[in-house]
C-alpha cells in the first residue's frame, strides 16, 4: 500500500525548494556566472528536487509493484505505463533524469548554461509532476 503521508511530504518539499527556487530572482546570469554560492544553490536545490522526484516514482513503483526500471529516466516511462504520468509529459521528466546524472557525476564541466536554463526555465516541470502525484493519491483514496 502506498504510504500516502510519505508521498504528501515529498509533494510537499518539492513545493518549498521550487518556491525557494522562485524565490532567488535576484539570480542573474551575471550573477549566476560570478558567485559561486549562488550557482551552487541552484544546482543543489535542483539536484534535491530531483531526487525527490524520484523518490516517489519509486515510492510509488515499490508499493504497487510495477516492473522494476533499469535506471532513472526508466523510472518515470514505468509511471507512464501505469497511467500517473501522461506520456506526452514523459520527455521532459527522462530529460530530468539525465540533467541529474550530469549535476551528480559530473560527466563533463557542468555547462553553465544548461543549469541556468532549467533554473529560469524548467521549474513549472516540478511543478507538473506534484500536479501528477496529488492526482494519483486522490484516485487511490476514491478507490479506497
Amino acid at each position: 500500500m502506498v504510504d500516502q503521508v510519505l508521498l504528501e511530504r515529498i509533494v510537499s518539499d518539492i513545493k518549498a525548494n521550487v518556491s525557494y527556487l522562485r524565490e532567488a530572482s535576484d539570480i542573474s546570469w551575471e550573477v549566476y556566472q560570478s558567485d559561486r554560492r549562488a550557482r551552487r544553490f541552484i544546482e543543489r536545490t535542483l539536484h534535491i528536487l530531483i531526487e525527490a522526484c524520484l523518490d516517489a516514482a519509486q515510492h510509488i513503483i515499490s508499493d504497487e509493484q510495477f516492473r522494476e526500471p533499469a535506471n532513472y529516466r526508466d523510472t518515470f516511462v514505468v509511471l507512464a505505463e501505469q497511467g500517473v504520468i501522461q506520456r506526452e509529459e514523459l520527455p521532459r521528466f527522462e530529460r530530468m533524469a539525465s540533467f541529474r546524472n550530469l549535476i551528480v557525476h559530473y560527466y563533463e564541466r557542468i555547462d553553465d548554461a544548461i543549469v541556468y536554463g532549467v533554473f529560469k526555465r524548467n521549474l513549472e516541470d516540478f511543478d507538473i509532476f506534484v500536479e501528477k502525484i496529488l492526482d494519483y493519491l486522490k484516485e487511490r483514496s476514491s478507490k479506497e
